[in-house]
């Protein structure tokens, strides 16, 4: 299989403080990882470390984007090579209006914002980003911009959480619509984007399915295994008592 991700002993700070302890990890082409893990764990700090945000410094090993080393390389830069994220808490973005956003991604001539009613979001294509947004509402947009962006390689930090039960579904069959790139998103479909999927509670799960599941504690990934196994083991025990973390160490 082709490798898209491929993390090698990666250390980081984040406020002069570090985080991130030696992460290995590989991901390939078409394969969906979830990562669980505790609060403070370094989980946010791993995927704005791979986007390369000037938030996280590393101090040690290396990036791997389809076989380039993107360690060195800036946030755009890791963007036009098809990385895209959407973050758990994204800034708001005065005097930026959505909608020139997002024909700023993807041409004028993309058809991106006919798809603004998908994701409710025409109302908001005049307003500046995530200025007054509620919780769905930034996520949702964050959503449209990565449709726009169509990236090979998608970092979700916790895409259900602030949202309701309303908005769950649109935001998790969205997200399936990413990961299959518009190929067919039914049945025996295969994926042809690649993703790591940072969740506490699993919902999203429902909607995407995944590939393999890690555990990330202390800055480290502690444990790997079936994703449907490792949320069940976490729920039942919590993460001090985790099985897999106690016998798979990697």
């Amino acid at each position: 299989m082709t490798e898209m991700l491929k993390i090698v002993n990666l250390h980081a700070e984040a406020g002069e403080r570090e985080i991130l302890r030696g992460v290995d990890l590989t991901i390939n082409e078409g394969e969906t990882a979830v990562l669980f893990g505790p609060n403070g764990s370094g989980k946010s700090t791993l995927l704005s470390t791979i986007m390369g945000y000037s938030t996280t410094k590393v101090t040690e090993g290396e990036i791997l984007f389809k076989g380039e080393d993107i360690t060195e390389m800036t946030v755009d830069q890791r963007a036009k090579l098809g990385i895209g994220m959407m973050m758990q808490r994204p800034p708001n973005i005065y005097g930026v209006r959505l909608g020139d956003l997002l024909n700023a991604t993807s041409g004028k001539n993309s058809g991106i914002i006919d798809d603004a009613p998908k994701f409710k979001m025409e109302r908001f294509l005049d307003r500046e980003i995530n200025v007054g947004f509620s919780g769905g509402e930034i996520k949702r947009s964050e959503l449209l911009q990565l449709t726009a962006q169509k990236p090979e390689f998608i970092l979700l930090d916790e895409p259900e959480s602030g949202v309701d039960l309303e908005n769950i579904d649109l935001i998790g069959s969205k997200v399936r619509e990413l990961l299959y790139d518009g190929h067919g998103c039914g049945g025996s479909a295969q994926r042809h984007v690649s993703s790591l999927v940072i969740t506490h509670t699993g919902q999203i799960l429902d909607y995407i399915g995944a590939d393999r599941a890690y555990v990330m504690k202390n800055g480290r990934i502690q444990c790997s295994g079936r994703p449907a196994d490792l949320l069940k083991d976490i729920k039942e025990h919590g993460y001090g008592e985790c099985a897999a973390c106690q016998t798979i160490k990697l």
